[in-house]
Order: C-alpha cells, then sequence, then structure tokens
C-alpha cells in the first residue's frame, strides 16, 4: 500500500506559519478541558482589584455578605458582582461595580473591561465575547466615616 506520511515537511511549515489553535484534547483522544464558570468569574474579581477607580463590586446585599464573610474570617468574595457564561472557547461576563468619587465613571469602566479581557484571556485562554458593566453607585470616601460615626453612636447608646 502506498500511503502518505500525516506530517510532511511542506505540512510542518505550514502549521508553525498559522495562528495557536485552541485545542482541547478531544481531537486526539488526550481528554478535555473545561473551565467553571466560577473560576472566570475569580479570574475577573482578582483583575478588578487592580483596576485605579473601582471601590467595590456587587450591589448592597452582596456587599453585606462579604462583610459578613470577612468577620467571621472567611476570604472574600472575589466572585460577588460578576456573572460569567463560559462555553468551549469564549465567555461573556457581567459586572456590577461602584465607582470611586471622583474617578470618571466611563474612564473606569474602560479600564474595567480591558482589565477583565487581558485577564481571562490569558489565563483561561478564552475569547471574551463580552464584559457588560452597570454602575450601581459611587462612592464619596466621606460617607464610610459619615457611617462608622453613627454606627459608634448607636452603640454607646445601647451600652
Amino acid at each position: 500500500m502506498n500511503q502518505t506520511p500525516a506530517t510532511t515537511p511542506a505540512t510542518l511549515a505550514e502549521k508553525k506559519n498559522q495562528a495557536p489553535v485552541k485545542n482541547t484534547g478531544a481531537a486526539t483522544g488526550q481528554g478535555t478541558t473545561s473551565i467553571n464558570d466560577g473560576v472566570v468569574a475569580k479570574i475577573a474579581g482578582i483583575a478588578l482589584r487592580d483596576v485605579e477607580g473601582v471601590y467595590d463590586l456587587g450591589g448592597g446585599a452582596a456587599r453585606a455578605m462579604g462583610a459578613l464573610r470577612s468577620a467571621v474570617g472567611q476570604d472574600n468574595n472575589l466572585k460577588q458582582g460578576i456573572s460569567v457564561e463560559v462555553g468551549q472557547t469564549q465567555a461573556a461576563v457581567d459586572l456590577s461595580i461602584i465607582v470611586e468619587y471622583p474617578h470618571p465613571i466611563y474612564d473606569v469602566a474602560d479600564n474595567a473591561r480591558k482589565a477583565v479581557v487581558e485577564a481571562i484571556q490569558s489565563l483561561a485562554g478564552l475569547e471574551v465575547t463580552e464584559v457588560n458593566i452597570e454602575v450601581l453607585d459611587v462612592h464619596v470616601p466621606g460617607d464610610d466615616q459619615d457611617a462608622e460615626q453613627k454606627n459608634d453612636e448607636q452603640e454607646s447608646r445601647v451600652k
């Protein structure tokens, strides 16, 4: 029988010039790799830590749960305020953020989007099809101090 080899020098040279292709191993019989939505959400949460102007993630209930977890010594939930849909090669992300005053909201959102896309693409190897951002609030630094003072006053009255 006359069989041509599957990898001739010409086909190897052609493959070297091609863009890298994601291979989950399914075609080679070596198995598959799947990435859980929560993993991608956590990658996004970590990426958002370094974005200037992002004060916090999630709405009031998610932040209250995060504060409760911190109070009992558990790690802060990096996935709060982040919703992710992961497919075979793509991911879509929805973020709910609180912007720090006086940072320009659209600049913060653009920087957050870029950071999330870059992190997911480099760490998970997924194409990010969209990052939708909902700005829930603007944090004014003095608001925290006012709220702490009110809580301290209420606690002293109870004692």
